[in-house]
């Protein structure tokens, strides 16, 4: 086991993830964000800078945190994905890193339809094809169970990798503590982590660390530090460990920047300590067995 992080919730220029990736003990970054770019979207020469820093301070790439097939894009509008073309630009960026993992997603739920008219068939062809890119070279794409169709619930994720024996998951102790569970009716209540992950379990190559608490009231949720939520994280990462798990575990504090809102905002200096805590807060649980 080993363990990783979004480091661009320490810091947006690749110098700042470098050094909160060192302080902390790590020697590996999961890649998403370089100076408010995705690692896919930097110009090649802006590639080259963060591969030579990267090299220098012999810091790896675990994985690219990509935004490859995922909640910004939609399956109705396939006319403006630009996913294959990100595809098209990673590989030879990740070959290069010798990065062999790659989060992708299933495409935006369609708000208008139920869960069983979400248009499965395009998903999949749309899925199936971008693994296939990134098998043929040696790379393991990983779903992550974030606000996708496979996001919905277990069941839905479980749908996608019978369908596509190539892909396997990324799993996100957080994210079902704010997102419906579209596998029971209507009100759809919050999922639970613990449910979803025992069901999925099997095929998980890969985590994400999150933690938080639902406010119903204020419609939104209070990120926590690992353990402090409702995300069953100790109750997770125990049992991973416990049958073996020998993979990646990334931290993705959102305490200080939360990606999917552009209205929150934090000083420099925040987010980095947000970000070291967080990493050894999480490490204290691991050394106490949690």
């Amino acid at each position: 086991m080993y363990l990783t992080g979004f480091a661009d919730e320490a810091g947006s220029s690749i110098n700042i993830q470098i050094k909160a990736t060192l302080e902390l003990g790590w020697n590996n970054i999961e890649s998403r964000n370089i100076d408010g770019k995705n690692i896919t979207d930097i110009s090649d020469e802006e590639f080259d800078v963060v591969y030579g820093k990267l090299a220098d301070a012999g810091v790896k790439v675990n994985c690219f945190g990509s935004t490859i097939c995922n909640w910004g894009k939609h399956i109705d509008k396939l006319e403006d994905d630009t996913s294959l073309e990100e595809v098209g630009r990673a590989i030879p960026r990740m070959k290069k890193l010798g990065t062999k993992l790659v989060r992708i997603m299933s495409y935006a739920v369609l708000p208008d339809r139920s869960p069983d008219d979400q248009m499965f068939d395009e998903r999949v062809k749309r899925v199936s094809e971008v693994c296939k890119m990134f098998t043929d070279e040696g790379i393991l794409p990983v779903h992550e169970n974030c606000m996708n169709y496979g996001g919905m619930g277990w069941t839905y994720t479980l749908e996608l990798v019978e369908k596509i024996p190539d892909l396997k998951l990324v799993f996100d102790t957080g994210n079902p503590v704010f997102t419906d569970d579209r596998t029971k009716p209507q009100p759809y209540p919050k999922q639970s982590a613990w449910e979803f992950y025992k069901n999925v379990k099997q095929h998980i190559a890969y985590v994400h660390i999150k933690d938080g608490v639902w406010n119903a009231e204020e419609n939104k949720c209070a990120f926590t530090f690992a353990g402090e939520g409702d995300g069953d994280v100790k109750r997770i990462v125990k049992d991973l460990l416990d049958n073996g798990y020998d993979g990646g575990i990334s931290m993705e504090p959102h305490l200080a920047v939360v990606f999917h809102d552009d209205s929150v905002e934090s000083e420099e200096h925040i987010r980095y300590e947000n970000y070291i805590s967080y990493g050894r807060k999480f490490m204290e649980l691991i050394e106490n067995k949690l």
